[in-house]
């Protein structure tokens, strides 16, 4: 049912891909999934570690891809979005961000969406710097980042989930908070480092 998280019992701990098979220096004995919602899916697998011994090994799989904009405007200051997110109880500034719904839309329309959704803007310029993987030990999440300039201002659209406020800082400002540790977001600050490269690659 869509929206609605599905733990699965123990007793319904059934395989979820695949048997035996060799991941590097692991061998993977069983596989079954712990826990399904619209988001996210936990995999849990008996392994042979790299010595031999037996264990177990969790993996979170993200359904969607993230995506991560840096939007610089004609005054060279970087649109930052504000808000309280849930897992840490905490408010954080960061680059406007989401996810990409796998089969239906590309990376690069999820991120125009998601800057068009949390700050109003529309880019005329995009450039794409690259990809990046969120937190590789325990899932596959990977995100794409992007860097849209020519930044025309309208109304956001905010979906039920959002609170978001919006700030401009110059971009090197922006850079400082990042270095500084005000800005502690991973997408934030690898986004703003890449797109520091860049835009010092493009004026070389």
């Amino acid at each position: 049912m869509d929206g609605e998280a599905k733990p699965v019992s123990s007793g319904d701990n059934k395989p979820a891909g695949g048997g035996e098979a060799r991941i590097g220096p692991w061998t993977r004995l069983r596989r079954r999934e712990v826990y399904d919602n619209p988001w996210i899916r936990v995999r849990e697998d008996d392994v042979l570690r790299p010595d031999g011994s037996p264990g177990i090994y969790g993996t979170v799989h993200f359904k969607n891809l993230a995506v991560a904009v840096v939007p610089i405007d004609d005054e060279g200051q970087v649109i930052l979005v504000g808000q309280h997110r849930y897992p840490f109880d905490r408010y954080f500034w960061e680059l406007p961000e989401g996810g990409c719904v796998l089969g239906k839309e590309a990376p690069a329309e999820a991120a125009a969406r998601e800057l068009r959704e949390e700050t109003g803007c529309t880019a005329a310029r995009w450039d794409y710097l690259g990809t990046l993987e969120l937190s590789n030990s325990c899932t596959d999440e990977t995100g794409h980042l992007f860097l849209a300039r020519g930044l025309t201002q309208g109304a956001q659209e905010f979906d039920a989930t959002e609170q978001i406020a919006v700030r401009r800082v110059p971009f090197e400002e922006a850079w400082r908070m990042a270095m500084e540790g005000e800005l502690t977001e991973s997408l934030t600050v690898a986004s703003l480092a890449r797109a520091r490269h860049f835009l010092g690659r493009e004026r070389a």
